[in-house]
């Protein structure tokens, strides 16, 4: 009876999707583990050329730990010395610009003939020696510990990763090769049964023969399954920094022909915002339109500004990344966005920039099964 209520395929669909979604509540809940470990994993992919070429060379284990630190370290140092430096050179014309946006406010008051004395005095200083700093700076002091926290764990799983991804590789193949490699062991001792002398010594050698043959073959599919899944992200991180770079060089430019202030700052921003999909776009547009208008006072200024730069990032995150990106990983550019509101439900800001090479892997994950059925998603996940 339990094997004919499990032979069924409707009942096997609703306890997979039942599975998934308890899967999904499980990564919610264990959140800052499982995220940790994953970026981890996903460093350990960015690095796995660099640590393969040190370890061809003889390099101990420890020191390559040591070196990927270090680059790790650099680089976010250097992004982060980028990022104050240019929030000082903001924070030295901050009155001027503030004057600016009071005068905007009250002109926009008197304008619409709004009387309240809110808008026909506003003044941004006021608004911000109402802010309780002490709440402010407790929340401040909290976020930061909390991030520092998660680096720290995300460092120490690094380690880990590094050091022990061997093993899991290990681990994976006596799990998954053996256990396709015993169903073919039986077909092959039936081939292989005879009853005479003569015979069974031919059977031990072709028998061992087969039995190599078929372990060979399955440890070389998981070979290039891993392989694949490394690639893939390689692929993916590469197409989206250059799409982003471009993005940022064609603002940045923009920004200067149009005459606004910080065009370099404008662009970096731009680069680093949109890694944040659909929300990023969204503030990296209102950044250089919110600049225009209080640096010119000029609506039409204000809207010309708008309206390039919007076209800009609906050619660039509209069209060309989902045209690469969806090339490069071979996904659906409907699939992408359904992997980005799921995987950031899931996991917020931080989902969402994960959720495009997540999902390749378990497309690639699917694409080496002999299901049919996995076969037909494999399908529909792809490009085409």
């Amino acid at each position: 009876m339990a094997r004919k209520i499990f032979a069924d395929s409707t009942i096997k669909f609703f306890i997979s999707v039942i599975g998934l979604f308890v899967i999904g509540i499980i990564l919610m809940e264990l959140n800052h583990i499982f995220l940790s470990l994953v970026v981890a994993y996903f460093l350990f992919f960015l690095f796995s050329p660099l640590n393969n070429l040190l370890e061809k060379d003889k390099v101990p284990m420890f020191l390559i730990v040591i070196i990927d630190l270090i680059i790790l370290i650099v680089i976010t140092w250097g992004v982060s010395q980028f990022l104050i430096d240019s929030f000082l050179r903001l924070g030295e014309d901050a009155p001027v610009y503030a004057e600016r946006l009071n005068t905007l406010v009250r002109n926009a008051a008197v304008s619409f003939g709004i009387k309240s004395p809110s808008l026909t005095e506003f003044s941004i200083q006021e608004q911000i020696s109402k802010i309780d700093y002490k709440i402010l700076a407790g929340g401040v002091f909290t976020s930061s510990l909390n991030v520092m926290g998660n680096l720290l764990f995300l460092l120490f799983f690094f380690i880990f990763v590094v050091t022990g991804h061997k093993n899991i590789y290990e681990a994976f193949k006596k799990r998954f090769v053996h256990r396709r490699v015993r169903p073919e062991l039986k077909k092959i001792r039936k081939h292989y049964r005879k009853d005479s002398p003569e015979t069974e010594a031919i059977q031990g050698e072709s028998f061992d023969e087969q039995l190599e043959h078929e372990k060979s073959e399955k440890e070389l599919q998981l070979s290039d399954t891993f392989n694949e899944i490394t690639k893939q992200i390689q692929r993916y991180i590469i197409a989206k920094i250059g799409v982003n770079l471009a993005a940022g060089i064609v603002v940045g430019i923009v920004a200067y022909l149009f005459g606004l202030d910080f065009p370099v700052i404008l662009g970096l921003f731009t680069f680093l915002f949109n890694f944040i999909p659909t929300i990023g776009s969204a503030i990296a547009l209102i950044l250089p339109v919110l600049l225009s208008l209080i640096q010119f006072d000029s609506i039409g200024s204000t809207i010309a500004v708008a309206i390039v730069i919007g076209i800009i990032q609906t050619l660039f995150f509209n069209v060309v990344e989902p045209m690469v990106i969806g090339k490069r990983l071979n996904l659906n550019p409907l699939l992408i966005l359904i992997a980005l509101l799921i995987w950031g439900y899931i996991w917020g800001i931080i989902g969402m920039l994960l959720a495009i090479p997540l999902t390749a892997i378990v497309k690639i994950i699917i694409s080496n099964s002999k299901s049919k059925n996995l076969r037909f998603l494999n399908d529909l996940m792809s490009e085409g």
